[in-house]
């Protein structure tokens, strides 16, 4: 097995109103793994993403980065796609690249990649309110990618979609995540999404936000929609479940 990319050390986080966010947070991410948190509200999904992305810092353990900042190249989803609704899909997707400083006409060449790369061709002179939600979330992923990272946080990125449209994004980052070979963490209250996209889904649980289980989702890739009605598929999201009940059954979280 290569080296680790991350690991998470016995991490807590405190908020200054005494609130414990999370509780002895152990995690060792491997370089090109699809590794799912999930958990119910309030578990610290979220709040270990962030923490990934260095928007905060932990109360206690050791988070190590096996790579200095400049090699991360990571690149943050949102849960809400947070377009600016004055530019069209093109300065969405430049802005990034604006924000460092590099002229539009020396990175059009890969604003366009991004765009293509998320089927939306066509699209560029259009505005947010002309977009879909779909469409939107789409901007949002070119935008991350234009960076050219290596790995992808994702918070949320399709809970406000349609089952549809929240399926076809599934398959379509999954096939990029294949190409691209990134290492993403995903976060997801949805144990259907986790266990088709991952190659890991780690359970957790709140108050205070901690791991209970972490479940290697061993299938093969690529996955279509026939491992979604598989024997294979209900196994896991049964595994999935049974730690979420058994963490309520305790009457904590």
């Amino acid at each position: 097995m290569s080296a680790p990319l991350l690991t998470l050390k016995a991490i807590d986080k405190v908020y200054q109103n005494g609130t414990v966010a999370l509780q002895g947070i152990n995690l060792t991410v491997q370089p090109g793994e699809f590794i799912s948190l999930v958990g119910p509200s309030g578990c610290g999904k979220s709040t270990v993403l962030r923490l990934m992305a260095g928007l905060g810092s932990p109360t206690g353990g050791i988070m190590d980065w096996h790579h200095p900042p400049e090699q991360r190249h990571l690149a943050f989803v949102f849960q809400a796609p947070a377009l600016m609704p004055w530019a069209n899909v093109v300065d969405n997707v430049y802005l990034p690249l604006k924000l460092k400083g590099q002229p539009l006409r020396s990175v059009r060449a890969r604003i366009q990649d991004a765009i293509n790369t998320v089927d939306l061709s066509g699209w560029e002179r259009s505005y947010p309110r002309q977009l879909s939600g779909g469409m939107k979330m789409r901007v949002s992923i070119a935008r991350a990618l234009v960076t050219k990272p290596k790995v992808l946080l994702m918070d949320e990125p399709f809970g406000a979609l349609d089952e549809m449209t929240r399926s076809r994004l599934n398959s379509d980052l999954l096939h990029l995540w294949e190409k691209r070979h990134w290492t993403v963490l995903f976060v997801t209250h949805n144990i259907y999404e986790a266990v088709y996209l991952s190659t890991r889904v780690v359970v957790m649980a709140a108050c205070p936000g901690r791991v209970v289980a972490d479940i290697p989702i061993e299938a093969t890739y690529p996955r279509t929609d026939s491992f979604r009605t598989s024997s294979q598929f209900n196994h896991y999201c049964r595994e999935i479940m049974a730690a979420l009940s058994a963490v309520e059954k305790t009457g904590v979280g």
